[in-house]
């Protein structure tokens, strides 16, 4: 509907020419009596015509050159929209074309040819993911999902740094519970890694090493181990929620490609560092931030900058035309340095995008569930998936815009009801497939050949928000938002149920049962496209 309504208008722009001086936006208004679609671009143009919005939409609808079986009236209404409203034939056509598109149904080739990467998750392999780690794993997994499907090539991407204070910690926390496990006493410090995941890497050592391990130094097999088993644990993690790393890029390839020294000689050449007290300082306040940040340390240890910087450079080298990065919001006040200085060194960072996600609280009987990675009193992403599924998991992270704090309602995720919007969608899928078997049973086929006959308000308006999936899915791909598309399946469902309430199939004349088995077909094809971006099953019973 919409592609029509902008080719209607772009053929019109050769005797309208103003019509190229405004960005067309058309929206389906909120009242049914609004028609389709309507559009203010009358009301725009009026200011800079300087004349009345009523006389400029006028002229615009004389101007559109529009086929009357598709359109059957256009309005003028309030201070000067233009509403369009479609005839219901043409809206029965939507049905012939899911059924000739079937699962690419809502697919698009606008950016075919283009490639992008997603980096996501990228938490250093110092104990399990946690429910924070997991709205970052699906919501940057979903947004991969929507730019394959508006025809991007993309990368899927997890950037890790097994070095460090963080890793030293971990070494040392596994070497203490070795330690403890040979009868030894220790004194196991408050900030060291205390879940029981850190005395199942020791207990392994111990059943493999037996006390040959007591003078090992804690960089060496303690922290081997560990890196080792939980990087293998965030690996299943993640399949377990059907998400797949294409790269895994770890951050002492920039040092051992010398790429860290060449990043700091090229500040220095450009005069955009300096030294002070022992330190190398960026001149981001020469660069449009409010403060110069410390890149090097006085001990020489580079701090995060540094290497994102670096990091960032090879993913231009790499040849991605756009490149996201998803982030908790700890990273609200740091990634601006590292755009200040990729720009500084030439680089477009139009083609960066970051994405910030807001924390997560899981709700349980109306209470807080308190996390604490270190005191390992957290919940981790794998209970979680235990706990309501992986389905539940990836459509709860989906469904609220990642500007907003998430409350996970455990009991909410947990009910077979339509108070769970996982099970509602669902149940749609697995009724419609029921539907279906009995139609079958009833001798009656999916027919295209009678689609004319469904023409109640409650078709019409289930064939109209049809029309709706592709353009929902270019506009959430676009804009990065993967709860808009939770909130369309919701209100297709909605629009279905509806349907199935006020339209018999069974026991109507044998032309309008199948016109409406083929509606149901449609619908059934969307929801399942549309679940399949959230990377949620869509079941055939329940």
């Amino acid at each position: 509907m919409k592609n029509y309504l902008l080719q209607l208008f772009k053929a019109a722009e050769s005797k309208l020419t103003y019509l190229t001086e405004v960005e067309l936006v058309f929206t389906v208004p909120s009242q049914k009596g609004h028609g389709d679609y309507s559009t203010n671009a009358a009301m725009i143009l009026a200011k800079k015509l300087k004349q009345k919005p009523h006389e400029v939409a006028n002229e615009i609808i004389s101007n559109l050159d529009y086929d009357k079986t598709i359109i059957e009236k256009i309005e003028i209404a309030g201070p000067g929209f233009i509403n369009f409203y479609f005839t219901p034939t043409f809206n029965t056509q939507i049905i012939k074309t899911i059924f000739n598109e079937k699962q690419n149904f809502g697919r698009s080739t606008k950016y075919s040819g283009r490639k992008a990467m997603v980096e996501f998750v990228s938490a250093n392999p110092t104990g399990p993911l946690t429910v924070g780690h997991g709205r970052n794993a699906v919501v940057g997994d979903t947004v991969a999902n929507m730019l394959e499907w508006i025809g991007y090539t993309v990368d899927r991407e997890y950037y890790f740094n097994n070095a460090g204070r963080q890793m030293r910690m971990l070494g040392d926390s596994v070497r203490l519970r070795y330690l403890e496990l040979t009868g030894k006493k220790t004194d196991f410090p408050d900030d060291y890694y205390q879940g029981e995941y850190i005395r199942e890497i020791a207990a392994k050592l111990k059943e493999n090493h037996g006390d040959a391990l007591l003078d090992e130094n804690a960089e060496g097999k303690f922290k081997q181990a560990a890196e080792s088993e939980i990087f293998a644990d965030i690996i299943g993690t993640l399949e377990r929620i059907n998400i797949r790393m294409k790269n895994f890029y770890n951050e002492h390839i920039l040092y051992e490609e010398g790429r860290i020294d060449l990043l700091i000689k090229e500040f220095e050449k450009k005069n955009l560092s300096y030294e002070h007290e022992g330190a190398i300082w960026l001149k981001l306040s020469e660069l449009g931030n409010e403060n110069d940040k410390v890149i090097v340390k006085s001990s020489g240890e580079p701090t995060y900058r540094l290497p994102d910087i670096a990091y960032h450079i090879t993913k231009f080298e790499r040849g991605y035309d756009l490149i996201i990065d998803l982030f908790g919001s700890d990273h609200n006040a740091t990634y601006p340095d590292v755009l200040a200085g990729l720009r500084a060194l030439g680089y477009d960072t139009d083609k960066v995008r970051v994405l910030i996600h807001q924390f997560v609280t899981i709700m349980e009987k109306g209470e807080v569930v308190k996390m604490s990675t270190r005191k390992a009193n957290y919940i981790t992403l794998d209970e979680l998936i235990d706990e309501v599924g992986s389905d539940v998991v990836r459509y709860f992270f989906n469904m609220r815009s990642i500007s907003s704090h998430l409350n996970f309602d455990l009991d909410v995720a947990k009910k077979q009801s339509d108070e769970n919007p996982v099970f509602y969608l669902q149940y749609a899928h697995a009724r419609i497939s029921s539907i279906l078997r009995m139609t079958k049973e009833e001798g009656l086929d999916s027919s295209l050949q009678q689609l004319d006959l469904l023409s109640t308000p409650a078709e019409q308006s289930l064939l109209k928000k049809l029309f709706e999936f592709p353009e929902d899915v270019i506009y959430s791909a676009e804009n990065y938002e993967t709860h808009r598309i939770t909130i369309y399946l919701e209100e297709l469902a909605a629009h279905f149920h509806r349907f199935y309430t006020e339209c018999r199939i069974i026991g109507s004349e044998k032309n309008l049962a199948e016109a409406r088995t083929a509606l149901c077909m449609a619908v059934q094809t969307v929801l399942r496209n549309g679940l399949s971006i959230l990377g949620v099953n869509a079941p055939e019973k329940m």
